[in-house]
């Protein structure tokens, strides 16, 4: 459970704000209480691509998926002194509020993005609890937006929060550019890569209705961002209509997203499954002619070849074995025939002698 709403609260944070953008990010977890996870963790990404973690059992940090030395990657000053400072930071924040819960899980996220042209983006700072944001500090084209506990009235005259925003504005963000700028130098490859998506229209019958589930399926696509639609008759369908479409990872690192809709046995309507994505030149349409009635008009008609098939291929069979019968019938008869004639010529012979 802890891992679903860690993967949740991430996924469901944009990684870059256009198609041309990029961005790196630091989650950071503090868990308190008996699972089989870290009690303090690390994960560093570029984009959707996780590029290094903390190993707290050996309090170091791991690179992953590199090709090239990354030694010069992090400009972030003393790491050993960062990861001290936020582990007490997460351990003092969890003595000073109380929490019934035998488990407990804090992170805080770290986000900064390049836009087109090398444009600083937005930087962020994210604090969360159970998955759940408490507080965020977001910094762009020079001006600070803060949402939390502390009200407006009160957020100019707060040290504390005054103080944080100097610090991000003169190190942090900087420092986050710099580093972000390094990792697409070294894995822009990885990031700027186009993988096309695989688009299938898939029709399922259901026993309990009788009706048909329709499916307009994407998978093995990258980048992560994909405009999937389903389409009757040329019109979109509604999104009440529509189940899934949830954006899901494949081991490879591709993504896949499904989108389906339930039908009556007697829909006759056209759908299309229509994908739009980066690797993809034009609009990818997949048409779907058959479905209810007729979708079991053409199983039947289907089942109607067979047989027929059948049993054209058993008449061939029993007129190849009359042939070949009656062939081997004829050639018996013509050895009688020679034998006799053979005999009568012996016969003729030996009564001339």
């Amino acid at each position: 459970m802890i891992k679903l709403f860690i993967f949740l609260w991430v996924l469901s944070f944009p990684t870059s704000a256009s198609t041309g953008s990029h961005s790196a990010w630091v989650l950071i977890t503090y868990i308190k209480g008996n699972t089989q996870f870290p009690e303090f963790g690390g994960t560093v990404m570029l984009d959707d691509i996780t590029v290094g973690y903390y190993d707290s059992e050996t309090r170091t940090y791991v690179t992953r998926g590199n090709t090239t030395n990354e030694d010069d990657m992090y400009n972030l000053g003393d790491n050993t002194a960062i990861r001290e400072h936020l582990y007490d930071h997460l351990v003092d924040k969890l003595r000073h509020e109380n929490h019934t819960d035998g488990l407990v899980v804090y992170q805080i996220l770290g986000l900064c993005e390049l836009l087109d042209k090398d444009k600083s983006g937005q930087f962020i700072i994210k604090n969360a609890f159970s998955g759940s944001t408490t507080d965020e500090l977001q910094y762009f084209d020079g001006k600070f937006t803060y949402n939390g506990p502390l009200k407006y009235t009160e957020q100019e005259s707060d040290p504390v929060l005054q103080l944080l925003m100097w610090y991000h504005e003169v190190f942090s963000y900087p420092n986050c550019l710099n580093t972000l700028r390094s990792y697409l130098k070294k894995r822009g490859a990885q990031v700027k890569r186009k993988v096309k998506p695989r688009v299938r229209l898939i029709q399922k019958a259901l026993t309990d209705s009788g009706g048909f589930r329709v499916s307009c399926l994407a998978t093995g696509f990258y980048p992560r961002h994909i405009n999937l639609t389903l389409f009757r008759d040329e019109q979109p369908v509604a999104d009440h209509e529509i189940t899934g479409g949830d954006l899901l990872p494949n081991a490879d690192g591709t993504y896949q997203m499904r989108k389906s809709l339930e039908i009556r046995a007697a829909d006759k309507h056209k759908y299309t499954c229509s994908a739009t994505h980066l690797s993809l030149d034009n609009k990818l349409d997949i048409d779907l002619e058959c479905q209810g009635e007729t979708f079991k008009q053409v199983i039947s008609s289907v089942l109607v070849v067979l047989a027929l098939g059948l049993v054209l291929m058993t008449v061939i069979g029993v007129l190849k074995w009359r042939r070949r019968r009656h062939s081997a019938s004829s050639t018996s008869d013509y050895s009688s025939a020679s034998t006799t004639e053979d005999n009568v010529d012996k016969t003729i012979k030996l009564m001339g002698k």
